[in-house]
């Protein structure tokens, strides 16, 4: 199968991630989907114009006869988050849009492998995993990608260090009730518990710009893109290219006590989806911190009203 891939949703999300795959020049072809087909045609148009200069990548307005011949597709349509919103104020909704489009795409492929985007975000991959349970490994949602890299980014700031050489992960729900991993957090290999160049003041401002920084950015400009578009565009392409790259991505989880529950937890990415879970090490208070968001998810999923 060829390095295809079919985006549902041209709106600022969809586009954006789509332009962010042009850039990287991971697909061969990019298929977009939108209601809206002034939009998708017209979103299609600009993209179109924008690969000669990085690569050769095919762009079209799509159908859902797309997916049949797609490594991967990426859903990003839905009702967005407005200022003063959270993003589980958008599920009943959004959870009625996702139970329509699910079935029309593994019914013409069932290998695809789908990477969920529009909020709530775990209650959607949840929702898509019950439809189609015998698929879960071939269904995640973008989770805490984003939440992580803001993360890295602050603790970069703060120590004047590369965030690529940073590996801390935020957890959990990607929401409110999320959490950050500094039990694991580390520079290189030195773990930054060891090296006391955070206080405890500084360690709880980073995590919370980081945790607020949609709220921030969507009272200033209406809606977030450009991060989720670039953090969804990797792990599509570390899909795309058999990378098995570790990414805290939403999927259902087995372990600390949790079942049945999607939320965000290191994973292995590949070729076919989820192929390998890590072992992580969590304090006695990130524990908790994980149980927790387990519980506001499943309470949120339990009220869903199809």
């Amino acid at each position: 199968m060829k390095n295809k891939v079919t985006i549902i949703g041209a709106g600022m999300v969809g586009s954006t991630i789509a332009h962010s795959l042009v850039m990287r020049d991971s697909a061969e072809e990019i298929a977009l989907i939108d209601i809206n087909e002034q939009l998708v045609k017209s979103q299609v148009m600009d993209l179109q114009h924008a690969v000669p200069f990085v690569g050769q990548t095919e762009i079209k307005v799509g159908t859902y006869d797309d997916c049949a011949d797609s490594a991967v597709v990426v859903i990003t349509c839905g009702a967005a988050q407005k200022p003063g919103e959270s993003r589980l104020d958008l599920v009943t909704k959004n959870a009625k849009i996702i139970g329509d489009i699910v079935p029309q795409i593994f019914e013409k492929n069932p290998n695809i492998v789908i990477v969920m985007v529009t909020n709530p975000v775990d209650i959607l991959t949840r929702l898509t995993i019950n439809m189609f349970p015998d698929k879960k490994m071939q269904i995640m949602g973008t989770g805490t990608i984003l939440d992580s890299a803001r993360f890295r980014h602050l603790i970069g700031q703060k120590m004047d260090i590369n965030p690529k050489s940073i590996h801390a992960y935020i957890l959990g729900e990607h929401g409110d009730s999320e959490f950050p991993v500094w039990s694991t957090a580390a520079i290189g290999n030195m773990k930054l518990g060891t090296c006391n160049r955070l206080s405890d003041a500084e360690k709880e401002e980073v995590f919370e710009q980081a945790k607020n920084a949609a709220y921030t950015i969507i009272e200033g400009k209406q809606s977030t893109y450009y991060g989720i578009g670039a953090g969804a565009s990797y792990l599509v392409h570390c899909i795309l290219h058999n990378k098995k790259t570790v990414l805290p991505v939403s999927h259902e989880v087995d372990s600390f006590g949790i079942k049945n529950v999607c939320l965000s937890m290191p994973a292995v990415v590949g070729r076919k989806g989820i192929v390998g879970k890590i072992c992580i090490e969590l304090s006695e208070t990130e524990q908790k911190s994980l149980q927790k968001s387990a519980e506001v998810l499943e309470e949120v999923f339990n009220s869903i009203d199809l």
